[in-house]
């Protein structure tokens, strides 16, 4: 039972660190997050960690609520986690606990739903904090940026891998070394009357298993990484005028929204504003093999004179599932045809490569013949 609880608490640790790098990697929080400065003292100090739900399983936001955007001018545009202090027509209204004055009396403008990517998990009305983490991640980072300009040296290029390349790299390598050695240590846990010939070599539905997770990782990248928000900033202004998007008050004009598709897969793609002054036709596409297909947006000056932002969310799914059912998983929860999609490439690849090589193991026979020296036999 001992063994076990600490085989489930590492098992929970590696699930969070793989969360925190798929967080990476898809420019959202997954799991944990930190901030890096003393803007939300004193609810979070500089480093202090918090779990980050995804905006996307989040619910409502409401006033009160912790968020992480993606801004559009402060600290040079990024990640900032605020909280809600106000809600308008026009987005949320945000500020830091530690700032006297609200983001958007600053330069920047309300955020939009389509902006706030995870929220921070409040139990009990409070932000639930977690130590270091910040310094634990930033010292990471500044080990992985030395050894990454040292092999660049050995190997004469500017760049190898780039810091968060190499991170990637080491945390892939770490995982699969660990994943290897804990089935390993639970074969010979549970074989251990079993002569030490036989549990030599290596077993197939691990080596098939991980590949499994390498192709549900790409499919998850190509519908993950080309889709996303688009904004599109006009100016609502009291007569037409030459200009990028410069738009007569209670006018429209249109644009072209190209969806491209560079993979040999067909995706479905689903186009939506999250602005009632924007518009987009068609709202569903199919986008065949090395295709481009081009909807059209249609953008609306308010009465008002201003400047405005309007957004386009594209969601991007693998086109091997029928259209209907895709569509029907998509009106549930944008996420459902993801792992709809991955389940089948995983469990489709998985159940090939075990109907190839069997579960048995595969191991190394050697046997010594009289004058022949050593044959090898792969069984």
């Amino acid at each position: 039972m001992k063994r076990e609880l600490i085989r489930g608490g590492e098992l929970l640790v590696v699930g969070l660190v793989a969360a925190t790098v798929a967080g990476g990697i898809l420019g959202q929080p997954v799991a944990l997050s930190y901030v890096t400065t003393g803007s939300m003292v004193p609810t979070l100090d500089p480093g202090d960690g918090f779990v980050a739900v995804p905006s996307g399983v989040a619910g409502q936001i409401e006033t009160g609520d912790v968020v992480t955007f993606r801004a559009k001018e402060l600290s040079g545009g990024g990640l900032t986690t605020h909280r809600v202090v106000d809600e308008t027509e026009r987005g949320y209204v945000t500020r830091g606990d530690a700032n006297p004055f609200t983001d958007q009396d600053g330069s920047e403008p309300p955020v939009k739903r389509t902006q706030i990517v995870a929220v921070a998990w409040q139990p009990g009305g409070q932000v639930l904090s977690i130590p270091a983490v910040g310094a634990a991640v930033e010292g990471s980072r500044n080990v992985l940026r030395g050894t990454q300009r040292r092999l660049a040296a050995a190997f004469g290029t500017r760049s190898l891998l780039g810091t968060s390349g190499l991170a990637y790299l080491v945390f892939a390598l770490s995982t699969v070394w660990y994943l290897i050695e804990t089935f390993r240590d639970t074969g010979t846990d549970r074989d251990r009357d079993r002569s030490r010939e036989r549990s030599d070599g290596f077993d197939p539905r691990l080596v098939v298993g991980l590949l499994a997770l390498v192709v549900v990782g790409s499919a998850t990248a190509a519908m993950v990484v080309p889709g996303g928000a688009q904004e599109y900033g006009i100016v609502s202004a009291e007569s037409d005028a030459p200009g990028p998007r410069v738009i007569e008050t209670g006018t429209s004009e249109t644009t072209t929204y190209p969806v491209a598709n560079a993979g040999v897969v067909p995706v479905v793609t689903f186009l939506e504003t999250t602005d009632s002054d924007a518009r987009i036709t068609p709202a569903e596409t199919y986008v065949g093999p090395r295709s481009v297909v081009n909807a059209t947006v249609t953008l609306s000056a308010p009465p008002e004179t201003g400047y405005y932002r309007q957004v386009v969310v594209q969601h991007r799914y693998l086109a091997l599932l029928p259209r209907a059912h895709i569509r029907a998983l998509h009106g549930v929860h944008p996420w459902l045809p993801i792992l709809a999609v991955d389940g089948l490439l995983g469990g489709s690849f998985y159940a090939l490569g075990i109907g190839l090589l069997g579960t048995d193991r595969v191991r190394s026979r050697r046997r010594e013949g009289a004058g022949s020296g050593l044959l090898g036999g792969i069984l």
